[in-house]
């Protein structure tokens, strides 16, 4: 399994951002002990994080060509922005599950609407750095059905 875990602005703060909403752990420890487990110690899972929409997108549209089985994206604030991500996610064969540390719903009213949600094969929201296991399992699952 080859799978790529795109994070969007802010999410490089994770552990000193907020962390009453997203956790007290920043992310990179958190997917060390993750490509260690036995489940996924011989899958490729590489990373991305950029606070710049153009480079989210540009990593999106080369997936095809890495020859992805899934991406794992949590496009932080630009989910409920971003058209330019959404046809991005849209114009790629591989398949994308959308994440969320925070539960978005029970947040502002701004970050309700996510533009990501319909393009995406599901959505996975407010289960914290969990979320992105339960991703990875899914794909996981979901090649071996294939």
């Amino acid at each position: 399994m080859k799978v790529l875990i795109i994070n969007g602005p802010n999410l490089n703060l994770l552990g000193k951002r907020e962390p009453e909403i997203y956790g007290n752990g920043a992310f990179e420890p958190f997917l060390e002990k993750l490509k260690s487990e036995d489940e996924y110690k011989y899958d490729i899972i590489n990373y991305f994080q950029s606070n710049h929409e153009g480079d989210i997108i540009d990593k999106i549209q080369n997936a095809d060509d890495e020859y992805y089985d899934g991406i794992i994206l949590n496009a932080g604030g630009y989910t409920h922005t971003s058209v330019a991500i959404r046809d991005a996610i849209n114009a790629i064969s591989v398949p994308v599950i959308e994440i969320h540390i925070s539960n978005i719903s029970a947040r502002e009213e701004f970050r309700h609407n996510s533009m990501i949600a319909p393009v995406c094969k599901g959505s996975i929201i407010g289960l914290g750095l969990e979320g992105y296991k339960l991703a990875l399992a899914f794909f996981k699952d979901e090649i071996y059905k294939n």
